[in-house]
């Protein structure tokens, strides 16, 4: 039996993830589920998957959590520390689903045990891409891409043949306000924006898909995983969201990845990778669909794009400085503290005056990141048009 950690087991990819074990019991050993502040589903999961250790990053409901797994051999943790021990336990693979900064340490940690880590958080590699790596080569540790983008394009590339890759295209549902006019978006609500048209996510990610945020951090996460420089990675919008990623070989093949709007297929192919494994997913069918339209994105009405090309560009902690501002201004913007177009003008202002300062150490990304986040809640009730 594999062993497996699953950090961020309560959240959208954690939930998937654990139906998946749940499927699979006989194939996999749950080492510890790390949840946020979900108590009762994080003691549910352990009980469904006889973990051997439970960790809440709350610590305020960690006696409710050890109430509930009372009479269990499931052992419980809270806290941040708790946390990063928990991503550190030797696990042949972990699910590193903890989404934001939060999530860099215990990321850091699981790779450092040298196996397979199924990447989910975006913020590892977009924010501490050089550290992460790093510590990945050092570790001998394998990264598996899990956002349906990035997955698309590994399976894309099965063949191996990175030196004949021309360009790489990762596809965007172009989210509810598609084909909305900037008066619609600037007058838009956080209900308005969480209704993705195809994916079940949760809110931040929703709104991220509703900006293309999501969309651009993937740009600059694709840089890191495949080795690419900016202007070999294409961005296409697909409102139909059944090819997920495409490969542009020099000898103008073009091979795509193609799968039902259901997270829980490639996470299924990290799980199993490098074989495959049997799930309950929706199967694919095209003549249901009939047409497929892809068109290229507009980087006036959707200027995240643009602005995340800029920071992979810049380098440095431009990346990380764009991350942190844009989760304080989502954050801002989910509680109808500022406009929805009022994300990105908060992060370009809070872009253009940090710059990109060196950041080659965690505690250097970590530290410029809390100055993001510093600069964007200033601007939160100031006027940012």
């Amino acid at each position: 039996m594999r062993t497996v950690t699953v950090l961020g087991s309560t959240g959208s990819i954690g939930c998937s993830t654990v139906d998946l074990l749940e499927q699979a019991r006989d194939q996999y050993r749950v080492r510890a589920l790390v949840g946020g502040k979900n108590v009762a589903r994080l003691a549910e999961q352990a009980k469904g998957l006889n973990a051997e250790l439970a960790v809440l990053a709350d610590e305020s409901g960690l006696e409710e959590l050890r109430s509930l797994l009372a009479g269990t051999q499931t052992r419980v943790a809270a806290g941040r520390q708790a946390v990063i021990e928990a991503a550190g336990l030797p696990a042949d693979w972990t699910m590193a689903a903890i989404t934001g900064a939060a999530g860099l340490e215990p990321t850091l940690a699981s790779v450092k045990n040298g196996h397979s880590v199924a990447l989910a958080n975006k913020e590892a590699l977009v924010c501490a891409g050089d550290v992460m790596l790093r510590a990945v080569a050092e570790a001998g540790a394998t990264l598996l891409p899990v956002d349906s983008e990035h997955n698309a394009v590994y399976q894309s590339m099965a063949d191996r043949q990175a030196d004949q890759v021309e360009k790489i295209i990762l596809t965007a549902s172009g989210g509810p306000f598609r084909k909305a006019s900037l008066e619609v978006m600037e007058a838009a609500t956080p209900a308005q924006a969480l209704k993705h048209p195809t994916w079940s996510m949760g809110a931040k990610i929703s709104i991220d898909s509703a900006t293309m945020f999501n969309k651009g951090l993937e740009v600059i996460e694709a840089a890191r995983i495949f080795g690419l420089t900016e202007d070999r990675i294409d961005v296409l919008v697909h409102p139909q969201s059944v090819v997920h990623g495409m490969v542009q070989y020099t000898d103008g093949s073009l091979i795509a990845q193609m799968g039902s709007a259901d997270m829980r297929i490639p996470i299924a192919h990290t799980l199993a990778w490098p074989k495959r494994m049997a799930t309950t997913s929706p199967r694919l069918d095209l003549a249901a669909f009939g047409t497929l339209e892809f068109s290229a994105p507009d980087e006036v009405r959707f200027p995240a794009l643009r602005l995340a090309r800029q920071a992979l560009r810049s380098g440095g902690a431009a990346p990380a400085i764009l991350s942190a501002a844009n989760e304080i201004a989502v954050e801002a913007f989910l509680h109808e503290q500022i406009g929805f177009l009022d994300i990105a003008r908060v992060v370009e202002k809070v872009m253009t005056k940090l710059g990109a300062p060196p950041a080659d150490t965690l505690d250097a990304v970590l530290h410029w990141d809390a100055e993001a986040r510093r600069e964007a809640r200033a601007l939160i009730p100031a006027t940012v048009a």
